[in-house]
């Protein structure tokens, strides 16, 4: 069964139900990926290749992704796979680009001697993580490469677990062929986390690394952040719906295991003012699992078992506090007033507007992008894009006269703070 929340304060009522999902701080899971982290740093490939073959099953033999194995991929995938793959990338290289052409716009300052110019520019280097394990993502791949590449990046490395017989998802290494990618290696978990780090023997590290992944490579992006910029916690896959008294039952509980057939521990959960929706939702879950017809039920199960919820509010206003509160990777309403109630979300990585936008299909070919930040990060952030490839580059440029004019100023506060040696600095320049 789904467990009930009566929301009586959705401040105190979200923290727990986040506290009761959240492993990033489970001490034992940190300890084990340090662990990991700190032999790939140490060892580098060597350590990598142990870890393969404990945690995917394969002894591999190299690392790379040859030249002859990217076009060996094509042999394995349809026209029509490539096809959609192509139309992914298509509408999501639009929106980039409408948001790039934004940034390009020159900002310059002049007042008082004193010149600013704000420039962006590229980030050199960029990792991509793509999820294996329990399903295939190309997807992904599209989502991380194509902001990477809009963005100008010199150097894209894309890493994926491989499979059992030691190769690569064939349409993932097509749609990393598609979207520009530079480099690609078998690697996944915490080591492939590690190894774009540190850098090993046969991999150079990278200056940020992004994508989302399971519990282990959220913490250890987390851990790696004190080394090399990551984009966000993104990871495992959450959904929330919020419903009114007329939404339809059997649409969020197709919703709510769409999202759970990632992994076994995805958070889904219905937010409802209406204690019949609720229970109409409950049931078709249960008649849903119960029929034993959808693929990867094991999983669906589990999943929403464990971690699914359904919460009921008394009225909009605690049911909007509540999903703020929660922050939610993807947020669907289904209500009469949606677009009014969107107005008043604060935090949700990405929102999705009425009975005809799931987040199933914002996965894909919306032209959105599905890497969004979960454990409550969407209090702070939205999806992967444009923005987190870039860096903004400040150059600033004073005349004698314009120094002259802050010099008193500047006496005054280094005096105050006890640093007379920039002063210092400054009066020697103008004297």
């Amino acid at each position: 069964m789904i467990k009930t929340i009566i929301v009586e304060n959705a401040k105190s009522d979200a923290e727990n139900l986040r506290n009761s999902s959240d492993s990033i701080s489970d001490d034992e899971l940190i300890q084990r990926t340090k662990g990991i982290m700190g032999d790939i740093e140490k060892y580098g490939d060597s350590a990598i290749m142990d870890y393969e073959e404990k945690f995917d099953g394969v002894r591999l033999n190299s690392l790379k992704v040859t030249d002859e194995e990217m076009r060996e991929a094509y042999n394995k995938v349809t026209k029509k796979q490539i096809q959609s793959i192509k139309m992914i990338r298509n509408r999501l290289i639009k929106t980039e680009i409408a948001l790039f052409k934004q940034l390009q716009k020159k900002i310059s300052f002049s007042s008082n001697g004193v010149n600013i110019q704000r420039t962006i520019q590229p980030i050199s280097s960029v990792g991509c993580y793509v999820p294996g394990g329990k399903a295939r993502y190309p997807s992904t791949m599209v989502m991380c490469a194509v902001p990477a590449k809009v963005a100008g990046v010199n150097r894209i490395v894309a890493i994926s677990p491989p499979l059992q017989d030691g190769t690569i998802d064939p349409l993932t290494l097509v749609s990393a062929e598609i979207c520009g990618v530079n480099e690609f290696y078998k690697i996944g978990g915490a080591q492939g986390i590690a190894a774009l780090t540190f850098g090993t023997q046969s991999i150079n590290k990278v200056n940020k690394i992004v994508g989302p992944g399971g519990i282990f490579v959220s913490i250890a992006k987390a851990l790696a952040s004190t080394r090399v910029s990551i984009d966000m916690v993104a990871g495992p896959t959450e959904l929330v719906v919020y419903a009114d008294a007329k939404a339809d039952a059997r649409l969020i509980a197709m919703d709510m295991i769409s999202q759970a057939e990632h992994s076994y521990d995805t958070f889904c959960g219905l937010v409802t003012t209406s204690k019949e929706v609720a229970l109409q939702v409950n049931g078709e879950i249960q008649s849903i699992l119960n029929n034993n017809s959808i693929s990867r039920i094991d999983i669906v199960r589990k999943s929403l078992e464990e971690n699914g919820f359904i919460a009921i509010c008394e009225n909009e206003y605690s049911a909007v506090e509540f999903i703020n509160e929660v922050a939610p990777e993807h947020l669907e309403i289904m209500a009469k007033n949606a677009r009014t109630i969107s107005t008043k979300i604060t935090s949700a990585g990405l929102i999705l507007i009425g009975n005809f936008t799931p987040s199933s299909a914002s996965d894909y070919c919306l032209g959105s992008n599905h890497v969004l930040p979960t454990s409550g990060f969407g209090k702070v952030r939205s999806s992967l894009s444009v923005l987190d490839f870039i860096k903004i580059v400040n150059k600033v440029e004073a005349t004698r006269s314009g120094l002259k004019k802050v010099e008193s100023k500047v006496r005054e506060i280094t005096l105050a703070e006890g640093l007379m040696n920039h002063y210092e600095a400054i009066k020697e320049r103008i004297k």
